[in-house]
């Protein structure tokens, strides 16, 4: 059989190539709501597909947007990379993934990938300082959207971020389970190689010492370090919780490792919240079931991907100027991890 064209679609609807390339990429021009009613019925009767990569040499973009994450493994990147791909189906935009697992190469290497693929846009949430990276966009020039943290390293260049408030959440949370009565609260945070600013997890740190001075509690001794992952996690806390030390209450810097902790403190027979209290960051859907159900850092992350893939593909989601920075609310999703019934 032989590839139908946009010439046949247009011999059928009785018009141009040119309308009925305005009908299928809606626009440059406007089409009249008839005409187009018999574009689309040419196109159903006849079957036309739309050559996407001559469209996309042609234009010099594709209805692809990049989106790369440090590991789309964890629950929080997974989530994030899900509600991306919605909200960049509402505008009939699809989405390629790419995982850096925390290597600036592999990062380097995606936005080299995506970018020389045309996409309409690009999303990056960063695995660490990123010099390489920011590097590699400014030698492009490319609009990329920063998500869910903003590297020191592109501070210079003209680039648009969709961030939460770090520090905000932290300290809410921190400050909860000192309303509990604890003497003092622990943080577990990230390792030594997370960098010290520009950096979620450094944010969360931050937070909790900003919680923890403002009630006049010391913090030196009390910041544990684990990798961001249940696993690693796990297997630290069995070594703080078992010590003679072992904290009251616990802030995790995210919920995979709190995820973690609790299943140490099961395997130590300690009774969360009695013996222990926990609270995560992030609010991942596996937090109410938990045992006992996490409380947690919780924000909207449908609206976090909706303004960065509006701003990806050149949109503004909001009035006026283009924010550098778009902070987004958190709130804290209170479980009975924290000893709240």
């Amino acid at each position: 059989m032989a590839k139908v064209t946009r010439d046949d679609v247009a011999r059928l609807a009785g018009t141009s190539t040119a309308v009925v390339s305005y009908v299928i990429n809606n626009g440059p021009r406007p089409v009249a709501a008839g005409t187009r009613e018999r574009v689309l019925a040419a196109i159903k009767e006849l079957g036309y597909r739309p050559d996407r990569v001559a469209q996309a040499m042609a234009s010099q973009r594709t209805d692809l947007i990049g989106l790369i994450v440090p590991d789309a493994r964890q629950p929080f990147f997974a989530e994030m990379a899900h509600a991306v791909e919605q909200a960049a189906a509402e505008r009939g935009k699809m989405v390629l993934v790419g995982n850096s697992d925390y290597l600036d190469e592999r990062e380097v290497h995606y936005l080299r990938a995506f970018l020389g693929m045309r996409v309409s846009g690009l999303i990056l949430i960063s695995q660490g300082p990123s010099e390489n990276a920011a590097a590699e966009i400014e030698a492009w020039d490319a609009r990329v959207v920063l998500m869910h943290e903003r590297p020191e390293a592109f501070a210079p260049l003209n680039d648009v971020a969709v961030v939460l408030d770090d520090i905000g959440g932290a300290q809410l949370a921190t400050r909860h389970l000192l309303e509990h009565g604890h003497e003092y609260v622990a943080c577990l945070g990230g390792t030594e190689s997370t960098p010290a600013v520009g950096d979620p997890v450094s944010d969360h740190v931050e937070g909790w010492r900003r919680a923890m001075t403002e009630a006049g509690r010391a913090t030196e001794g009390r910041l544990f370090q684990a990798p961001f992952n249940r696993y690693d996690a796990y297997r630290r806390a069995l070594e703080f919780l078992s010590g003679p030390t072992r904290p009251p209450a616990i802030f995790c810097a995210t919920d995979d490792q709190a995820i973690g902790v609790l299943r140490a403190a099961r395997e130590l027979r300690l009774d969360v919240p009695g013996d222990l209290a926990v609270v995560g960051f992030d609010d991942v859907k596996e937090a109410g079931l938990t045992d006992p159900p996490l409380t947690t850092v919780g924000s909207d992350r449908k609206a976090m991907a909706r303004a960065a893939v509006a701003l990806a593909v050149g949109e503004n989601p909001e009035e006026g100027p283009v924010e550098r920075v778009r902070q987004f609310p958190v709130s804290l999703e209170i479980r009975r991890s924290c000893g709240c019934d």
